[in-house]
């Protein structure tokens, strides 16, 4: 007998970290019969889960390692000013990411990894709808409009190449290419400066932090417990189950632990055989008013800046900084987000910026998440979605209570896997 078989099904299982990822898997959970209990050192969408721009795009999820990445050069890395920033004294440790990012970074590998997240995108929504159907009370929202939009048509032809790869590695998506005039009279919220744009089809978008607090509601309305304020410090496997031991000088055992911390995954999971750096990749956001609020996300790829309407308001949303998950905002990220923005919008106040945020979304050096049992059958992990934490965090707690409860691994996950 293996020891996953000689393993019985949980009756209790215990998700450390109460973002999308854990929340999910914790309501998957239970959909399935397992009583759970979410422990969290913060709160409730504390992390990455809060203030990123909280699109539901399936058709654009694609691997954060990618050939345009290596063509910004080490000087404007190092820019503050710059989309995609890496601190000039960089650790060993940001050096082995950045060095396994690079070498993933080229167009075999990611055509690789497109085709293994492929199987997830095809499902990522219908997670959300049995979320829906299931009562958590938060709306997703359809994109009446999703325009990616740019200055020139040579700059737009970056994304027209990255649509055509997509469809290669077998997953389509619809869309139209829009002149700068036709994507102004879809979304007048677009400056004379945009000359030419892309609209997006059947994409959506949620209220992250409005959506992880829901999730986390149903997931107490059924009978789970979500406790905040509660640091785990050990996870330790043995005979009796598994053994949680928090900041609290409590000791806790479980039938089985899943690991959803984001970017501080490794802490925890390193000693069950996860050696894979997850690293943090700072995003900043802010949002501001604006004299027509747009009808769905609007994303300037040329910049790196994402816009998501969010009750009356405009979420501003941009970066990706390889620093310490710990370091504090730095407002010269948010100034450059609005400077970027500036000339492209119309009728924003980029000046009076409300909710300045940073978070971490947790990367992988080959751009995959880490989903699935670790070495030991009662540890799973769940983490390091980089960018698509919000769009493959319901699909990722679908599939992994599936193979908490049943022991299989779901096809989808076979990439994913830990340990590889």
């Amino acid at each position: 007998m293996s020891p996953v078989e000689s393993v019985p099904a949980p009756q209790h299982v215990a998700v450390v970290g109460a973002g999308m990822v854990g929340l999910a898997t914790a309501w998957f959970l239970q959909e399935r019969g397992v009583r759970v209990t979410v422990l969290d050192r913060t709160g409730v969408a504390a992390g990455a889960s809060w203030g990123n721009a909280g699109w539901l795009t399936p058709g654009i999820t694609t691997p954060l390692p990618e050939p345009a990445v290596l063509r910004y050069g080490v000087r404007a890395v190092l820019s503050p000013s710059s989309p995609v920033y890496v601190p000039p004294r960089a650790d060993a440790r940001l050096l082995r990411f950045l060095a396994g990012f690079a070498r993933h970074s080229t167009a075999s590998k990611w055509q690789s990894a497109m085709r293994a997240l492929i199987p997830m995108n095809r499902r990522a929504l219908a997670a959300f709808d049995a979320l829906t159907a299931g009562g958590v009370s938060a709306p997703t929202h359809e994109a009446k409009s999703f325009l990616a939009a740019y200055r020139t048509e040579a700059e737009r032809s970056v994304l027209l190449d990255e649509l055509a790869h997509i469809h290669a590695a077998g997953q389509g998506i619809e869309f139209d290419v829009l002149t700068g005039a036709e994507a102004r009279e879809v979304e007048p919220s677009l400056s004379d400066t945009i000359g030419a744009a892309i609209r997006l089809h059947d994409q959506r978008y949620v209220n992250p932090g409005q959506y992880v607090h829901a999730l986390a509601d149903s997931v107490r309305a059924r009978g789970g417990a979500v406790r905040a304020g509660v640091d785990v410090l050990d996870v330790r496997d043995e005979a009796a189950g598994v053994r949680v031991v928090t900041s609290a000088g409590t000791d806790e055992r479980y039938d089985a632990v899943v690991l959803a911390t984001g970017t501080w995954l490794g802490q925890l999971a390193r000693r069950f055989g996860v050696r894979t750096v997850v690293q943090a990749g700072r995003g900043y956001s802010f949002s501001v008013a604006i004299e027509h609020l747009p009808a769905g996300p609007v994303y300037f790829p040329a910049q790196r800046v994402a816009c998501t309407p969010l009750g009356d308001r405009l979420r501003v949303a941009g970066m990706m900084e390889f620093r310490s998950a710990e370091a504090p905002l730095d407002r010269r990220r948010v100034s450059a987000i609005a400077e970027a923005a500036r000339p492209l919008l119309r009728g924003a106040d980029l000046d009076t910026r409300t909710d300045e945020w940073v978070g971490s979304r947790p990367c992988t050096p080959d751009g995959l998440p880490l989903i699935g049992r670790t070495r030991s059958p009662r540890v799973f992990a769940a983490g390091g979605h980089g960018m698509w934490g919000i769009t493959l965090g319901p699909l990722t707690g679908e599939l992994l209570a599936e193979q908490i409860t049943g022991g299989g691994q779901p096809v989808e996950l076979r990439p994913f896997d830990p340990l590889r």
